[in-house]
Order: structure tokens, then sequence, then C-alpha cells
């Protein structure tokens, strides 16, 4: 049995002095241009200006801060959280390889090798990916790290939820893409723990709802193939201890289109002057999906990442 609420109010507090301070403090402000657009008022956390473009360097630094020893480490990644661990690798001298799809967004792969990671990149997806991981651990005694399975991982995403509540105003509901659920089950446990009212509400690819459908049903809900341009929250199989963390902090689980997701880059990039990812947008894409729901309310969201390549801003924020 997976114990409920593993993650520790405690350490996510010790996480904030330990993070490397490049990823703590990201801006968090009032949208204006948007609520005109969204008829509420919305605060966006912006968590793309550190050195990897997205909110995975604060999991990944908590996490080595717990190593004991200097092991090898292996993962797999659709990018971002590799570029986190290899961020927080480097830092430290650690060995690391990184196991990623062939069709792994190149920009994601380039910077996980400039970070001094050895990326290998073998089967079509994350699932392949990740088991090529668990056999090189099983070869070599590396250490596999799987994010949304590792406490520490989660805990150290939760500072985010730390840095939110120093808004001034209660928040109505806080909106959070959804994928592996280290981020929701790290920043639900620090907001329902201090502001129980305030709504946990997580945002999937509806061409990838496992995470929704394991919300529902109450534990770990393998779906079939998935399809969404948003790697970063496509997810075929939620680690059990991730819907465990998630269950009876979240609210609500909500789906968002691709489209939608490429109308909220567009928004955020014309509004906002910030450059996300299709899942660094499904926050706002749900506000625009769902606007009635959240009318006249004080919304927050995160905008997780920002990793395009050239090629993918032609296509969706210049078309």
């Amino acid at each position: 049995m997976i114990e409920p609420l593993r993650l520790s109010l405690e350490r996510i507090e010790q996480a904030a002095g330990v993070i490397d301070p490049v990823f703590l403090n990201s801006p968090q402000f009032r949208a204006e241009p948007l609520e005109r657009q969204l008829d509420c008022r919305v605060v966006v956390k912006v968590e793309t200006l550190n050195p990897i473009r997205s909110f995975k360097g604060r999991g990944a630094e908590f996490f080595a801060t717990t190593l004991k020893g200097r092991p090898p480490l292996v993962c797999a990644t659709a990018g971002n959280f590799g570029q986190g661990l290899a961020f927080a690798a480097r830092k430290r001298g650690l060995a690391l390889t990184i196991f990623a799809g062939v069709t792994a967004n190149p920009l994601k792969v380039e910077r996980m090798r400039a970070l001094g990671a050895d990326v290998r990149l073998v089967g079509k997806n994350f699932k392949a990916a990740h088991s090529a991981a668990k056999a090189f651990a099983a070869e070599t005694r590396a250490q596999l790290i799987e994010d949304g399975r590792v406490a520490a991982i989660s805990e150290g995403a939760g500072t985010i939820g730390l840095e939110l509540l120093r808004w001034p105003e209660r928040f109505d509901a806080i909106l959070v893409p959804l994928g592996d659920g280290a981020l929701l089950g790290g920043v639900a446990r620090w907001v329902k723990a201090h502001r129980p009212d305030t709504r946990m509400i997580g945002i999937c690819a509806s061409g990838a709802p496992a995470m929704e459908r394991s919300w529902r049903a109450g534990k770990a809900q393998e779906s079939g193939q998935t399809e969404t341009i948003a790697d970063g929250i496509d997810v075929q199989s939620p680690y059990p201890e991730a819907v465990a963390d998630i269950l009876g902090l979240a609210d609500d689980i909500l789906l968002v289109d691709d489209q939608a997701m490429i109308s909220a880059m567009q928004q955020a990039h014309r509004e906002l002057g910030v450059v996300l990812e299709p899942s660094g947008a499904a926050g706002l894409a749900a506000l625009n999906t769902y606007r009635e729901r959240f009318k006249g309310q004080l919304i927050a969201t995160i905008l997780t990442g920002g990793n395009v390549t050239p090629e993918q801003m032609r296509q969706w924020l210049c078309p």
C-alpha cells in the first residue's frame, strides 16, 4: 500500500533553501492583457526564465541534494526533466545517461548534451526510452531516476506553491499542467495545507488523458497510444505514487486539445511577450476553453516551459 501524503511540507520548505537560486522566485504577476479576454483576474508564474527554460530544475536540484555518495545516474525523459537533471549532475560532477525517443524535441536533446549528459535516442516515445533506461540501470547498476516517482523531485516542484502563496490575495483556483504528476503533487501538497479552499486543478492534453483517467479511477490507469504535440505532458503509464500524491488534493482535472494549446501559446507571445511550448501553455488553454467556469475569479496558472525549436516557432507562433 502507498501511504497518502508521502510528500513532506518540511522538505518542501527545506527545498526552498537548498535549490540553486537560479530556479527560485520566478516572476509572478497579474496578466492584465489576458484578463480582458478571459473575464477573470489572472496571475501567471513564469517558469521559463532560467538556464533550462522550465520548472524541472527545481525538483532535479532538490533530488540531487539527497544523494548519498556519487552514483552514476540514468533517466528517461521527453527533454525538460533531462535538462534539469543534467544541470544538477554537471554541477556536482555526476555521470548521467539520458534516454529519449528518436522523435524527441531536437532543441531539448541539444541542450541536454550541452549540459554534459550522455544522451541516447531509442524507440519512438517515452515508454520505449523508459524501458531502455531500466535495462541500462540493471546492466550498469546506475541509479534510475523516475520523475513523478521520486518524492524529492515533487517536493522540489512544490516550492512553486510556497512562492505562489506569497500573493497578497487568496486564489480561487490554481491551474497546473499535469504530466507525470510531480508538479501538481508538490504544489497541491503545499497549497492545500495552507489554503485548503483554493481549488487545485490539473490540466492534461486530451490526446494523453492517462493521468486524468487515473485520478478519476483512484488508481494508475494506462492509456493506449497518445496523440498530442505537448510532449511535456504526454504520459501513457502513470506511476502509482504520482497518482496517490494527487488523490484528495486535486479538486479536478481538465482536458485541453492541441489547438487550444497552440492558441494559448500565441496569446502568451502576443500579450505577455513570453515564448511557451504547448505543455507550458496548458493552463492558459484551460482558461480559454472553460472560460465560463472561471469568470470573475482570481486564478493563478504556472507557465511551465518554453523549449521550442525555430521550426516550431515558425509553425505555431508565426503561422
